[in-house]
């Protein structure tokens, strides 16, 4: 070894160059096999990198000493040295390979290094040497979008300029005569880019550092002076790039597409203001809408001819970010459409095949940048690809796209045909369906297949997903072309994601019949969205009709629900695992509407309950099945609980479930548990036919209610009870004051009467007299242990406290403003704005926006007066009343309409805000209204108005001014025009008019004393005193705030 080593060290010392690459490459060699050569370090640092010598030497001699375990105090002053001797060498490619060596440094070198070595770095960024000029672009490029670099520049001053300096160098050279110097400095460029829109960690040089907020406002200062200078020389860059090899041309598509897509979006003022958080004379762009829509149009025209590349790669590359500019405000939908056409034919060549993956998800990820028809075109094509994807997490992610677009086209082309427009073919979500091996797939029952499950689930899912209350959308510029948001736009009828729900629950129904080798999740998925509908349309009740108010969809809708819930039933008999057949029975047995079954046909086999029961009769005795297709113990549950619901609701149901129990309890596939839970159920659903010995009712006050009789008489006690036949039992109570009073009744049940059991139970109130406590006593002991029921206590409302009381409006009014205890509240309710019961309410001369209110007229309240401004749907009401006790009390309710934004249904619906202020002559009367409001709204009202908090009211009255001062402002930025002058002869002939005319410009006659009506008199009358109180609670609600 130490004659290699002294053959090494005297070809070094040679000034041969072939003899010391040689040398060195041996070195390396020996080094890389694990053996000891540090004592070439030094010999190589002075002969070779401290000395004249070739650049592939020096390049070989520093990743020799990178290699080799020296001490940082011998290493760092080494590297130091020869790199700051090389950057200043006359041949440029020795400075070339010590600029290259730049990024191979640690991270502490750096600082020094660049602080010192700036001006030798300009100079190479300047060099008239080609090869120079690439070595200091390309180790730049690599150096300064560095993590550890951007967080050394957010607290170096002087190097966070030298850096810029270089970036800015860095875009000019994108225009450099090379092409090779002009590639890199758009990688250069498109790498930075990149680190700062991904927020990754930087990879080069293996940094794990994460970003702070100094580096990433290091980071927004370079990419936004960046973006501005390739926006404004984007022509001069335009003509450069044409000019480029075509292999070089693909890196310089990205920089010029992001810094369009920037400064189109607005984006790049945010960098600025993330480059300089503290600095509020940062100004936006001075360019208009359309100088960007310019020069975005300019960059596409630019990057259009080459979709029609030989060249896969720039082909794809070119597409992807022509998508990306079809996104920013004024981008068209055609930009798209080329862009994914030219991509899938990419697929249709079978060319790119190692990116189909990304292919795929680029084209569904920019579905909604697509016109109606490019859209409709693509669904069965891209799920052909889709199936062909190898992972199943890509899989997933595209068919959620294809399902979420293809619901939102359903939802628009619906609204479309609703307006009046031709239907377009093709848009229903059952297209999905129609290609030959979808179809096949779906109704298949043994098909291995994972796609269908996963075509399921993700229907399903994203139909959860329209469901939810949509954001507030953000003017983005998108929002004009992308589907989803235009049919949300368009109208309430778009909001009716339940009219696609159904036909994804209708043409998905043969997956209850699928055999998955035990896997559940797409039938769950589609019996979770099945219940999710029978909710909604309430389909135990069965089909509504015109008479209760249903509009025509609805009708429509509830009839499809229920012939689906028809042929799930019958396709029980075909369900492939007893694990389906329960959970299936659980989501029908529920939402059914049993009392609409024929009774004629109790006996035929096929009837629907009949069916139910004879499959919950093969779950439970079935003992044969494996893990895979039965869970025994959770099914059993399952029909167990379902037994006892649907027995509860259905007498009929209850006496065939009873008998199942009864066999099923009597079987050996019964265990211990499964016996005891028969037992509880056939007790709940067998009620009606006991025979109760012996009832006690207990009853508890509680507020101001008192015994009429004197004495608290709290129990009574019932004897030999059917429990089908009604029994009453009556207590007389009286109101001491005005005051929330409450009755509270317990039923205690003696199943063991007679039998000597023990009677001895304890109350649960608070306050018992000592005549209760005596009953205990005296209880003999065969009562047998109690079942207590407990109701909810029955709350008696504040209204009915109260009497109505006769006065005229002047009285009123004259009142009003004496009483000294006041409250106030807000509360909503929607009416029908539109729809039929809408127009059948004002066929018969009812308001539809006094709905809500509808129920005071059936309260102790005197309806005093009212006024109405039907243009838009406002009102103000004026009630009085007394208590029993002869306090007055005065209720005004002013309301105001605005539309409502949640809609389901297909009914267009209001929100009416209304203002409840009630004054009385007693603080104690509002002092209970106060306490509960929405409970004083639900007395009044009957649960029709909802109480509305002052934060909520103040948030959406500010909403309401915002929008309001924005009308006002484009009002005031429009100029009126200016009238004509008028001559002193039409002057003149418009006053004699004026006067021949009276202030209401009629004709004048005999004069009288006044031309009101007494109704128009009294109707005037109240409008001033509607002002008057408007401005009276105005003037207390400042005084209170101050």
């Amino acid at each position: 070894m130490d004659l290699l080593i002294a053959q090494i060290t005297t070809d070094l010392r040679s000034s041969d160059a072939l003899r010391q690459s040689s040398a060195l490459l041996q070195a390396l060699q020996q080094c890389a096999a694990g053996r000891d050569v540090s004592a070439l370090a030094r010999t190589a640092a002075t002969e070779i990198l401290s000395a004249p010598s070739s650049a592939v030497c020096k390049r070989l001699a520093l990743d020799l000493l990178r290699a080799l375990p020296l001490p940082p105090d011998l290493l760092d002053p080494l590297l130091l040295t020869s790199l700051r001797s090389d950057l200043s060498f006359p041949d440029p490619d020795v400075a070339a390979s010590s600029i290259a060596s730049f990024p191979s440094l640690p991270s502490h070198l750096l600082p020094s290094l660049l602080s010192s070595a700036h001006a030798d770095i300009a100079a190479a960024l300047s060099s008239p040497a080609e090869s120079l000029r690439l070595a200091a672009v390309t180790s730049l490029s690599s150096l300064l979008p560095r993590d550890d670099l951007a967080l050394m520049c957010s607290t170096n001053p002087s190097l966070m300029a030298h850096a810029t300096t270089w970036w800015g160098r860095l875009a000019e050279l994108a225009l450099d005569s090379a092409d090779a110097v002009s590639a890199g400095a758009f990688e250069a460029l498109a790498r930075l880019f990149q680190e700062l829109e991904g927020r990754r960690m930087s990879r080069l040089a293996g940094d794990k550092l994460v970003d702070g907020e100094g580096a990433l406002a290091v980071r927004a200062q370079w990419a936004a002076d960046a973006i501005d200078f390739i926006w404004s020389r984007r022509n001069m860059l335009i003509a450069r790039t044409m000019v480029m090899p075509v292999e070089s041309f693909r890196v310089t598509v990205f920089p010029l597409v992001h810094a369009a897509k920037m400064v189109a979006s607005g984006v790049v003022n945010t960098l600025r203001r993330i480059a300089k958080p503290g600095d509020t004379t940062i100004a936006d762009s001075v360019e208009s809408s359309a100088e960007k829509l310019v020069g975005v149009s300019d960059i596409v025209s630019h990057l259009l001819p080459f979709l029609s590349s030989l060249d896969p790669p720039l082909v794809f590359e070119v597409g992807i970010n022509m998508l990306s500019l079809a996104d920013v405000p004024g981008g068209k939908p055609e930009w798209a459409s080329a862009a994914i056409i030219a991509i899938l034919t990419l697929w249709d060549r079978q060319e790119f095949s190692s990116m189909r993956e990304t292919i795929v998800r680029a084209v569904v990820t920019n579905l909604h940048l697509l016109d109606l028809g490019m859209q409709v075109s693509l669904f069965k094509r891209l799920l052909q690809m889709v199936r062909n994807l190898r992972a199943e997490s890509d899989r997933m992610h595209a068919l959620a796209c294809i399902c979420r677009t293809a619901l939102c086209v359903d939802l628009f082309a619906k609204e479309s045909v609703r307006r009046g427009q031709k239907p377009v073919p093709g848009t229903d979500v059952i297209s999905l369906f129609e290609d030959v091996r979808v179809k096949e797939d779906l109704n298949s029952v043994t098909s291995k297949n994972l796609f269908r499950e996963e075509l399921v689930a993700s229907l399903v899912e994203s139909c959860f997903q329209l469901s939810l209350p949509l954001p507030e959308l953000k003017n983005s510029g998108t929002e004009s072309r992308v589907i989803g948001a235009l049919a949300y736009g368009t109208g309430y009828g778009a909001l009716n994601w339940t009219e696609p729900a159904l036909d994804v629950v209708e043409v998905c129904r043969p997956c209850v019949l699928w055999d998955c080798d035990g896997r559940t999740y797409a039938i769950d998925c589609y019996l979770k969205l099945l219940v999710r509908l029978c909710h909604i349309y309430n389909t135990r009740g069965g089909v509504k009709t015109i008479k209760a108010g249903a509009s025509q969809d609805q009708i429509l809708n509830e009839t499809r629900l229920r012939n689906l819930q028809l042929q799930l039933i019958r396709d029980l008999c075909e369900v492939h695992t007893p694990r389906i057949s329960s959970r299936l029975i659980w989501a029908i047995s529920e939402h059914f509407d049993l009392e609409g079954l024929d009774p004629l046909l109790a006996d035929d086999p096929e009837d629907p309950l009949n069916i139910i029961i004879s499959n919950m009769h093969k779950i439970l005795f079935n003992t044969d099945s494996s893990a895979t297709t039965s869970n025994r113990i959770q099914d059993v549950q399952a029909v167990l609980i379902c037994a006892q619901r649907l027995g509860a609701r259905n007498a009929r149901a209850g006496q065939l479930i009873s008998k199942e129990l009864e066999e099923f309890r009597a079987s050996t596939s019964a265990d211990s548990v499964t016996k005891h839970q028969s037992r509880y159920v056939l007790q709940i659903l067998n009620l009606t036919e006991l025979e109760l010995n012996r009832v006690d009712i207990r009853v508890g006050l509680s507020g101001a209610l008192y015994y009429m009789d004197g004495f608290s008489r709290t129990v009574r006690h019932l004897r030999n009870l059917v429990s089908q036949d009604p029994v009453q039992s009556s207590v007389t109570v009286g109101v001491s004051h005005f005051e929330r009073c409450s009755l509270w009744v317990q039923v205690l049940y003696y199943p063991f009467y007679g039998t000597g059991g023990s009677a001895d139970y304890e109350g649960d109130y608070a306050e018992e007299d000592s005549q209760m406590m005596r009953q205990k006593r005296s209880l003999r002991p065969e009562l047998g242990e109690p079942v207590v029921l407990r109701c909810q206590p029955y709350k008696i409302p504040l209204a009915e406290l109260l009497l109505p009381l006769e006065c005229s409006p002047v009285e009123y009014f004259r009142l009003w403003p004496s009483l000294p205890a006041m409250v106030e509240c807000t509360g909503t309710y929607t009416y029908e704005g539109s729809g039929f019961k809408a127009t059948a309410a004002q066929q018969y001369d009812s308001s539809p926006f006094l709905s809500g209110l509808k129920s005071i007229s059936s309260k102790p309240f005197h309806q005093v007066c009212s006024h109405f401004i039907r243009t838009v749907a406002g009102f103000q009401l004026c009630y009085a009343a007394k208590t029993w006790f002869g306090g007055f009390v005065g209720m005004m309710i002013f309301g105001a309409s605005e539309v409502s934004r949640n809609v389901d249904l297909g009914d267009e619906t209001t929100t009416m805000i209304c203002k409840f202020v009630v004054r009385a002559s007693d603080e104690s009367i509002t002092r209970e209204i106060e306490s509960d409001l929405q409970g004083w709204l639900d007395d009044i009202t009957d649960g029709a108005v909802e109480y509305m908090p002052e934060d909520e009211v103040k948030s959406a009255a500010a909403e309401r001014l915002k929008i309001s001062m924005e009308r006002i402002a484009l009002l005031k930025a429009a100029k009126p025009k200016v009238p004509p002058v008028k001559t002193e002869q039409e002057e003149e002939e418009e006053r004699k008019q004026n006067e021949e005319l009276d202030g209401f410009g009629n004709p004048k006659g005999p004069s009288t004393l006044s031309k009101l009506t007494a109704e128009e008199a009294e109707h005037r009358a109240l409008q001033a005193a509607v002002l008057q109180e408007w401005h009276q609670l105005c003037k207390e609600k400042a005084i209170k705030a101050q």
